[in-house]
Order: structure tokens, then sequence, then C-alpha cells
């Protein structure tokens, strides 16, 4: 399951198997209260097919617990407002990402991860570390079999950001940009200081288009976030997506300008071992 960690996703998977089993249902008959296929019930329960929020929120219906299986998904795992989209990420076959601020979490290093969470004041060591955890199983969909075209536009404040103690993660973070941007089926693309103000500095946006061909963007915020799937909405974040893709420099003049960028924040972060 896309940002809940992968031992957690096989937790919950285990809970609901058992539970099926205490309640003396098939996955037949489980599948039929859940709304789901007796085949997708074996597939997700099988580890072939992903966990999804849809599902969870089946598997609480059909043995009515209450919504455990979502509490401990949102508990341990992403933001519940977070999870509809991860689904739509998780199946996409194309994305779209826009950052003005930070790295998209897809791209994050481990230690850029933990930096970034860590100033959510509200959150533990613990959930700083299942969210990192998390956000790193996540990016498992780049590097999978069903890789998706993956298109990050990225405003150069976002690469050039530092402070105490923050050159060294930053030289790690960009170098880790500049080999994902290499690989085929991943483009970053950066917009230059100098191109000043354009429509992408009103805030983050991301795209997902699904194998049947329909387009869900997401919007976040400082409180949470939203998918968004009403057609005129999606076309308007579409034709952002065009205007901050025309004002990215073309992608080997990014790359070279993050290999610029990484050589500017010095050494690379080291942990200690």
């Amino acid at each position: 399951m896309a940002d809940v960690p992968g031992p957690l996703s096989a937790f919950i998977v285990g809970e609901i198997r058992r539970a099926r089993g205490s309640a003396g249902m098939t996955q037949e008959s489980f599948g039929r209260a859940a709304g789901f296929s007796a085949s997708h019930v074996s597939a997700v329960e099988g580890g072939t097919r992903a966990l999804t929020i849809d599902f969870i929120k089946g598997a609480d219906r059909a043995v009515s617990n209450g919504g455990l299986f979502e509490r401990l998904a949102t508990k341990f795992g992403a933001p519940s407002w977070f999870l509809p989209w991860l689904d739509a990420e998780r199946g996409a076959t194309q994305l779209r990402y826009f950052e003005p601020d930070l790295i998209p979490g897809l791209l994050q290093v481990e230690h850029y991860a933990r930096t970034v969470l860590r100033t959510v004041e509200s959150l533990s060591d613990d959930e700083v570390e299942q969210r990192v955890e998390g956000r790193m199983s996540r990016q498992e969909i780049l590097t999978g079999e069903r890789r998706p075209q993956f298109v990050a536009v990225l405003d150069e404040a976002a690469i050039r950001r530092t402070g105490d103690g923050l050159g060294g993660i930053m030289a790690q973070q960009v170098a880790h940009l500049v080999a994902m941007a290499e690989l085929p089926h991943v483009h970053v693309h950066v917009i230059p200081i100098a191109s000043g103000l354009h429509i992408g500095l009103s805030g983050p946006f991301a795209l997902a288009r699904s194998s049947e061909g329909v387009w869900v963007g997401h919007l976040e915020n400082q409180l949470g976030g939203d998918v968004i799937d009403k057609d005129d909405e999606v076309a308007t974040l579409q034709a952002r997506w065009e205007s901050v893709r025309n004002e990215a420099l073309p992608r080997r003049q990014s790359i070279d300008l993050l290999k610029e960028v990484e050589s500017h924040h010095g050494p690379q972060y080291r942990p200690v071992a």
C-alpha cells in the first residue's frame, strides 16, 4: 500500500484475513460484502495486488468492526486525507508533479524526508520514522515492473534551499535528483529563478493518469489535501501544468543546473555508521 510501510501493509492484510476466517467467510462471501470479487480478495491476501483504501474500507464493512482497519492505516501510515491520492498514484501510468518549495516525496532521499517531516512539531519521533519509512516504500512505484512515466517540475528555489546543517543533506538530495533524472522514464525539469513570477508559485499540485486514461489531480495545503476529479478542475490543473512546464528548462539543461547546484551545496551528508 503506497506510503504505508510494507510491514504495516502486510500486517493489515494478515488481520483482514484473520477477521474473515473468524467470521466464517469465504473469499467469495467476504468479497460480496466488501464490494470486490473473490479473485480480487485472493490477490490482495496473496500479495499480488496492492492494498488500497477502498479495499480497507470494504473490509471494515464486511466484518463490521467499526472502521478498525482504516484507523490502523491512518494511525501508522499516511493521513486519511492522503490515502485516496496514494491509490491514484499507485495505479497511474503517468504522473506529473509540480513543487515550488520542496522536493516531491517520490524523489526525496531518506535524510531530506526526515528533515522535512521534523518541521511538523506535532509528530513524535516514532511517527516521523514511520512516515519516512512509508515514503521510501512509496517510491517503489518508480523502480517496479509497471513504472509510470514520471515528470517533475521544480522551482530552482527548492533545490537551492540551505541553512545550518542542511548543505550536506541538500547535496545528497540533489545528487539523487540527477541520478533519477537520468532514468528513461523519469524527467526532472527546473524553473530558473530568473523566470521571475509564474502561476506555479500559487502552490504545488500533482496529476495522475490511470490505465483507463482518466486524469485526477491532487492539491495539498497546511491542513490536508484534496483529490480533484471534476472535469473542469482537472482541466484547470492541466492548463497550469502546461504553464509551469513551459517555464522550465529542457531536460538536459535542467540536469546541468542540478549538477551545478549540487557542487554549490558542498560535500554530501554521510551518516555516522
